[in-house]
C-alpha cells in the first residue's frame, strides 16, 4: 500500500510539472491505452484486501487528477490556437477549387446516341449480360455449329456451357420480341463481350447500340432515313453515306453502312485505309425466321434492325486512333472530355 502511495504522489508531482509539450503528447503519456494511469491501475491487484477500498479511492482520485491536467492543457492549446493569427480560419475567403470530372467518353456518345432516337420515337431497352445460347444465337437464325458463328467467338459459362457473355445486345431485341407488344421500336445499348485479341482496333469487350422497328408495311427506305437522320445528327450534314450489300443471318436483305472519313475528309488516309470510307454499322430487314423464333407472325408484320459499336463512333467523332485508351483509366486521357459534358 505504502509504495503504491508513494507512486502516485511521484506522478503527481510529475503531472504537475509537465509543461514540456502538448495536450495529445500528454494524452497519450499518461491516459492513453498503454499510458501511466492504466498502468498504476494495474496495482489493484496486488494490494491486501484490507486496504483495497483505500488503495481504489486514491487511484480514482489519481485518474480525475490527471483527466483535469489534460482538460487544462487542452483548453489552454485551444486559446494559444485562436490567438495565433496564422491559425484563424476566414470564412469569407472562397472554397478551394476541386477538380471537375466528367463522364467516359463512351458515356457521352452512348447518350447522345440516345438522345438522337428518342426523337425518333425509339425507347430504350436493356437485358443481362450473362445469356443463354437461345437469346444469344438460336433465336437470331443461328444455329448452333453455323458458320458465322464463328465470326463471335465468345467466352462460355464453364460450369454450364448453355451460358455465355453476350456477343451483342441482339438478345434484348430477342427478349422485347417474345413479349409480343406490337409495334416494336426501340434501341438496345449495352456492353457485349468477344474472344478477342486486345489491339488498337478491338478489345475482348466494347458497347453497342442495337435498334429494332417492327411494324405493319416496314421497308428499307424506312431503314436507310433511320439511318441518314441518326448520322447528320452525329457527325453533321456534310458527312457523305453509302451502303454495301452484306451477311447477317438474322437480317435479309443485310448491309453495311459507310460513312466518307471525318479524318481526312475522304480523300483517304490510314485511318481509313486509303479509301476515304469508314463503315460505322451493320443493317438489314429482320430475317422471317427471327420473327417466327420469337412468336412474331412474319406474314403480317416486317421490321428493320441496326447495330453499331460505340466505340467506334467515339473514336470517329473525337479522332481517337487507339482502342484501348477507352479502359486504361488514364486521367490525362480521359480530363480531355471534361468541357465536353
Amino acid at each position: 500500500m505504502e509504495q503504491l502511495l508513494n507512486q502516485i504522489t511521484a506522478l503527481k508531482e510529475e503531472i504537475t510539472a509537465f509543461n514540456g509539450g502538448d495536450a495529445e503528447t500528454f494524452r497519450i503519456k499518461y491516459l492513453g491505452t498503454k499510458g501511466l494511469v492504466k498502468t498504476i491501475m494495474g496495482e489493484m491487484k496486488n494490494v491486501a484486501p484490507e486496504n483495497k477500498k483505500e488503495a481504489g479511492q486514491l487511484l480514482n482520485e489519481f485518474k480525475l487528477f490527471t483527466e483535469a491536467k489534460y482538460s487544462e492543457l487542452n483548453e489552454a492549446s485551444s486559446k494559444s490556437e485562436i490567438g495565433n493569427p496564422k491559425s484563424e480560419i476566414d470564412l469569407t475567403l472562397p472554397g478551394d477549387n476541386l477538380p471537375l470530372g466528367s463522364r467516359h467518353p463512351i458515356s457521352l456518345v452512348k447518350n447522345r446516341i440516345i438522345s438522337i432516337f428518342q426523337r425518333l420515337g425509339f425507347a430504350v431497352a436493356e437485358g443481362p449480360e450473362i445469356e443463354d445460347d437461345f437469346h444469344n444465337f438460336s433465336a437470331l437464325n443461328l444455329p448452333e455449329n453455323h458458320p458465322a458463328r464463328d465470326m463471335q467467338d465468345t467466352f462460355y459459362i464453364s460450369q454450364n456451357p448453355d451460358w455465355l457473355l453476350r456477343t451483342h445486345t441482339s438478345s434484348v431485341q430477342v427478349r422485347e420480341m417474345q413479349k409480343g407488344k406490337l409495334p416494336i421500336r426501340i434501341i438496345c445499348p449495352g456492353r457485349v463481350y468477344r474472344n478477342e485479341t486486345i489491339s488498337a482496333r478491338a478489345h475482348c469487350f466494347f458497347h453497342q447500340v442495337e435498334g429494332l422497328y417492327i411494324a405493319d408495311n416496314v421497308s428499307f427506305a424506312d431503314l436507310k432515313q433511320t439511318l441518314y437522320f441518326f448520322v447528320q445528327e452525329m457527325f453533321g450534314a456534310d458527312v457523305k453515306v453509302r451502303f454495301r450489300p452484306s451477311y447477317f443471318p438474322f437480317t435479309e436483305p443485310s448491309a453495311e453502312m459507310d460513312i466518307s472519313c471525318l479524318i481526312c475528309g475522304g480523300t483517304g488516309c490510314n485511318v481509313c485505309k486509303h479509301t476515304g470510307w469508314v463503315e460505322i454499322l451493320g443493317c438489314g430487314m429482320v430475317h422471317p425466321n427471327v420473327l417466327d423464333n420469337c412468336g412474331i407472325d412474319s406474314n403480317k408484320y416486317t421490321g428493320f434492325a441496326f447495330g453499331m459499336g460505340i466505340e467506334r463512333i467515339t473514336m470517329l467523332k473525337y479522332q481517337i486512333k487507339d482502342l484501348r485508351l477507352f479502359s486504361e483509366n488514364d486521367l490525362r486521357f480521359l480530363k480531355q472530355f471534361t468541357s465536353a459534358v
